[in-house]
């Protein structure tokens, strides 16, 4: 049985722990803020693209030359890119594990195909560092200050290589902010680029041709697509590391409690214990 002395220390111990579990708590906190804030200021943005993306698309559907755009040349997908985005620190949850199971099962799935990733976030840098994958590109920091600017350099590498015939098809797995008690894991398919339906094509007149208008717009709406993923998942790793804080300040506190009670059980008994001496010594003198 442990002395009252390591209880007591335990019991520091762990109230120091909680007073470090609390504190990123509130930090993440913070961070959540400012992170959902820009999420819901790019969605509407995101959509409007979306919609812009689809009358252009149908107005340049009569065009012959709309299909030769390299950015929709769909091939049997032999060579994949996946652009996995993972957070750069651990304490959050299930954030981190489930987007690397996420990512195995996903090449898992396409058997016989060849892949290369690449890797914004250290956590995914460092699992798939020592599984031997072709690892085309690594970016830690990102979500530190997500800024449009490095994950269109991203796009921009993404496209050249698809263009140039080196890969079929390029996805990207990460993690969606739905509320801070859930992020979904979402696998997007980026090129080729899924064009959105339009039900009612409306009658525009353009300036410039329709087909010369979507070849400027698909360039913009990879990166664009790339931002607002980077954008969701710093939300969501704020919200999970948040969630996580929490419920293990909530089990120090219980672990306080427990540690407390049992301390008290074991310098009561050792009292009782010192009680029984003192009286068995003095009817002992009698």
């Amino acid at each position: 049985m442990p002395s009252l002395i390591d209880i007591r220390r335990r019991i520091r111990s762990v109230k120091n722990t909680q007073q470090i579990t609390k504190a990123m708590k509130m930090v993440s906190a913070a961070k959540l803020r400012r992170a959902q804030d820009r999420v819901i200021a790019a969605r509407p943005y995101v959509a409007l693209l979306e919609k812009m993306l689809a009358d252009v698309a149908a107005a340049a559907s009569a065009d012959e030359q709309a299909g030769a755009n390299p950015l929709l040349a769909a091939r049997p997908e032999e060579r994949v890119l996946l652009i996995l985005i993972t957070a750069d620190k651990g304490l959050a949850g299930a954030f981190n594990s489930n987007l690397i199971k996420g990512a195995l099962r996903f090449m898992a799935e396409r058997h016989g195909a060849s892949f290369k990733l690449e890797l914004a976030g250290r956590k995914g840098r460092d699992f798939f560092r020592k599984h031997g994958v072709n690892i085309l590109g690594e970016h830690t920091g990102l979500s530190v200050k997500p800024a449009y600017a490095d994950m269109a350099a991203i796009a921009r590498q993404a496209m050249e290589l698809f263009r140039a015939g080196e890969i079929d098809a390029v996805y990207m797995l990460y993690n969606e902010f739905k509320s801070v008690m859930t992020q979904r894991l979402t696998v997007t398919r980026v090129l080729p680029v899924p064009l959105p339906d339009r039900a009612e094509p409306m009658d525009f007149i353009y300036e410039q041709p329709a087909v010369e208008l979507l070849g400027e717009l698909l360039p913009k709406y990879v990166e664009t697509e790339l931002f607002r993923a980077l954008l969701e998942s710093t939300a969501a790793e704020h919200a999970a590391r948040m969630t996580a804080m929490e419920s293990a300040t909530s089990n120090a506190a219980e672990m306080i409690d427990k540690l407390t009670l049992h301390m008290n059980r074991v310098r009561q008994a050792s009292i009782t214990k010192e009680i029984i001496e003192v009286v068995s010594g003095a009817a002992a003198g009698e």
